[in-house]
């Protein structure tokens, strides 16, 4: 008897476990959507507004509300394992100890970022990010509803960081040549 409540209680809260799982696989999949929607989006418009603001005297855009520049910082990045292996089996196929050399050898990469970020007592309005959750397929009144939560957990987040605003805009190889996101030179 007592037995039996015992793996009666153990079912009922692995089931309450499973049901929990269930629900968070199921909200996932639609929450990585739109993740995987805003991230292409934001490195789209990034790369468009780097661009524009390079075609400025200076690289800097300052507005009422918005500042933004394009910085290039110079990086070592380990060789692409592709790149490396290709390049050992063509020269030595029977090297363990070259394979690792260079697979451990840095060329150098530049990074360049869009700086950006609100000026000093300016905030964007509810319409700003309304707008934006609008693009991303929410209704209005869900994107309405879920505006002071998703600001309230953003504002959190910024104060821990109290810094300007970045994404990478683009990477070249020393000697100009575009790199993928992986590291390997584009074609």
């Amino acid at each position: 008897m007592v037995i039996s409540i015992i793996i009666e209680r153990r079912k009922i809260k692995m089931q309450n476990e499973f049901i929990e799982l269930i629900a968070r696989d199921r909200i996932e999949i639609p929450l990585s959507s739109m993740y995987q929607k805003m991230k292409k989006s934001k490195q789209a418009l990034a790369r468009d507004l780097a661009n524009r603001v390079k075609d400025l005297d200076g690289s800097e855009f300052e507005s009422e509300r918005i500042f933004a520049y394009v910085d290039r910082e110079n990086k070592e990045k380990a060789r692409g394992m592709k790149e490396a292996i290709a390049e050992f089996s063509a020269e030595h196929p029977e090297h363990g100890a070259i394979l690792q050399r260079k697979v451990e050898e840095k060329r150098k990469i530049a990074e360049e970022h869009l700086y950006f970020g609100v000026n000093t007592g300016c905030r964007l309005t509810t319409d700003d990010y309304i707008s934006v959750m609008r693009d991303l397929g929410l209704s209005e009144t869900v994107a309405r509803n879920l505006y002071p939560d998703l600001i309230n957990v953003s504002r959190k987040l910024a104060k821990a960081r109290e810094e300007d605003r970045r994404v990478i805009v683009g990477k070249y190889a020393a000697d100009g040549q575009a790199v993928s996101e992986e590291g390997e030179l584009a074609n």
